[in-house]
């Protein structure tokens, strides 16, 4: 039987295990999903850690354009499973060319989040792609277009989707204790570094610098422009807003999943430094029944002061308040950290990871899937457009296309550079 026959048949059983602790799960080597890890910078080898400690999981291969980042994270694999195999490789395009390996986790820089993660579902591998899903709308579509198409599983790695937090969270909300939501407030403090001025020169000889840009436009080396600081340049990224976007308004997509999104109105502040990314960004989202707003600032609402990051939902009968890992429930006056008429009707997550490995075997979507992440990252991209083009935008929903204005739809797909158009 081939490999990914016996892991399909073989999933409803492991569904079975779904919520057991992980040090009691034992699995064949048969029953194993193999991975290869793209991307193994500081994010890559927390993947490389987190899916090397699950019993059904072996890792066969490492891949980075950084030679040293691909040396130390081989050095660390065998640290984490002694008797591996896993070969390396710089060139991500050889991983996907090897018919032994059912999936990948992507942790590469943003902008090659989707061109990987669609050429692996082409190449028939299941994905756990790192956020954001994408670096513009168009390439969202592109990736659930390929999803669909070869029947592939995906989970974007928001990992306190998982936390019991949320899922509480979401109970709640939908419950209409608060009774009909109409605003939610987001927001995330911080600023980009201070990058200082420009370092042009050679890269250095391990890391492949052509590849590394791939799509992008060509820049000259910088290190400011390399590895972690990337995400506050727009030819990558998004800076602060596009880095925890999802991590706080997937709870409001998972509680509410809004619909209609008609308007979107930006503003911001440009650095001060080399990079272009917004010193901060506020932008205000208007849908068919629901006003959010996400700013820089702590917003002045009850239980806000002091939180870095945070949601609050305003209520016909109550407010929550939320951040990761706690959440406070005002009605009647009243403020308490959980309702207990409100039933638990959610299942738990057994580990972000481990739910990604049993969609895998059991070929269901997990629960940040391809789909549900997609229509919750799409807003972020908008309001980076808003920004960029210094105007409010008006965005029809169904066609997801702005109306009447060719200048901001030019800006939902970018050109490849020439030579990494590979989509």
């Amino acid at each position: 039987m081939h490999r990914r026959q016996f892991l399909q048949q073989g999933g409803t059983a492991a569904l079975g295990l779904a919520f057991l602790p992980a040090f009691t799960r034992k699995a064949a080597a048969s029953d194993r999903v193999r991975m290869a890890i793209v991307g193994v910078g500081q994010m890559g080898n927390n993947h490389l850690k987190w899916f090397a400690g699950l019993p059904d999981v072996e890792i066969v291969a490492l891949c980075d354009v950084d030679a040293d980042h691909l040396g130390q994270s081989l050095k660390t694999l065998s640290g984490l499973q002694p008797q591996h195999k896993a070969q390396g490789y710089s060139d991500f395009r050889k991983v996907l060319d090897r018919n032994d390996i059912d999936a990948i986790s992507c942790a590469t820089p943003d902008h090659w989040h989707a061109p990987i993660a669609t050429l692996a579902f082409k190449a028939g591998k299941d994905v756990y792609g790192e956020k954001p899903l994408s670096y513009d709308v168009w390439e969202g579509q592109q990736m659930l277009k390929a999803l669909n198409r070869h029947k592939r599983v995906f989970q974007m790695g928001t990992q306190i989707h998982a936390g019991d937090n949320y899922h509480r969270v979401v109970e709640i909300i939908r419950s209409g204790a608060l009774g009909k939501v109409h605003t939610v407030r987001l927001w995330k403090t911080g600023a980009p570094p201070d990058l200082g001025p420009a370092q042009i020169g050679a890269p250095p000889p391990s890391l492949n610098w052509d590849m590394w840009l791939g799509p992008a436009p060509y820049a000259d080396y910088t290190p400011q422009r390399c590895h972690f600081t990337y995400r506050y340049f727009l030819d990558y990224s998004g800076g602060v807003f596009a880095d925890f976007w999802c991590h706080i308004a997937d709870v409001v997509y998972w509680s509410l999943n809004p619909k209609g999104l008609k308007k979107i109105s930006a503003k911001g502040e440009a650095p001060k430094g080399i990079n272009d990314a917004p010193q901060w960004l506020d932008v205000d989202y208007e849908f068919d029944d629901l006003k959010l707003y996400w700013t820089h600032e702590v917003p002045d609402v009850p239980g806000a002061a002091g939180r870095g990051i945070g949601a609050y939902f305003e209520g016909d009968k109550g407010t929550l308040l939320c951040d990761y890992n706690s959440r406070l429930i005002t009605i009647n006056g009243e403020t308490v950290p959980d309702l207990s008429n409100v039933s638990i009707t959610l299942q738990r997550s057994p580990g972000h990871q481990q739910n990604f490995i049993d969609a895998v075997k059991s070929r269901t979507q997990p629960q940040s899937n391809l789909e549900y992440a997609r229509q919750m990252t799409l807003p972020m991209h908008l309001g980076l457009i808003s920004y960029r083009l210094g105007r409010p935008l008006a965005w029809n929903s169904k066609k997801e296309r702005f109306i009447n204005d060719d200048e901001a739809n030019a800006l939902l797909h970018r050109e490849y550079r020439k030579g990494w158009d590979l989509l």
